[in-house]
């Protein structure tokens, strides 16, 4: 996505605290960390509103997005091949 197109709001609202909440509960005792990441519907222009939060090491939450974003290009780039 361009510059402009996505505005990243860290806040930690409400509505994400139940769900990390939630997911904690489901997960169990056994992670040590967890990423959520939310976003909008786009408006007319385009650009929607998207929300990252995360529990435990911001190290490790920093590796597991960046590592999930090299997941989805190698996905990305296996479409585009074929």
């Amino acid at each position: 996505m361009g510059k402009g197109i996505v505005s990243i709001n860290q806040k930690l609202q409400k509505s994400n605290q139940e769900v990390l909440a939630k997911l904690k509960e489901s997960l169990g005792s056994k992670w040590a960390c967890c990423v959520l990441i939310t976003c909008t519907e786009p408006a007319k222009d385009g650009k929607m509103e998207v929300e990252m939060n995360f529990e435990g090491d911001e190290t490790l939450a920093a590796f597991l997005v960046e590592n999930a974003s090299q997941v989805f290009e190698e996905r990305s780039f296996l479409r585009e091949s074929k």
